[in-house]
């Protein structure tokens, strides 16, 4: 995310709980595949597990970039 969005993301995730709950569960996700990604071998339940991480933090951000797209919309005008 580039500075705009956090700066949007600290403006309206007090106001907006989906929109700070996203960006909590996008850095949760974020600190697990960090994680999960720097181990040597990972077991076949971990692969899966990592695949629907990656899937659920896909899912995050897109909903995410809909919301500060709102934002951005708002305060261009």
């Amino acid at each position: 995310m580039d500075q705009r969005d956090l700066d949007l993301i600290a403006k309206y995730g007090e106001a907006d709980p989906e929109l700070k709950s996203l960006y909590e569960e996008h850095i949760a996700f974020e600190k697990i595949l960090n994680k999960m990604e720097g181990k040597p071998f990972l077991n076949p339940a971990e692969e899966t597990e990592l695949k629907e991480i990656k899937k659920k933090k896909l899912s995050g951000k897109t909903r995410i970039d809909t919301l500060l797209r709102k934002y951005r919309k708002a305060e261009d005008q």
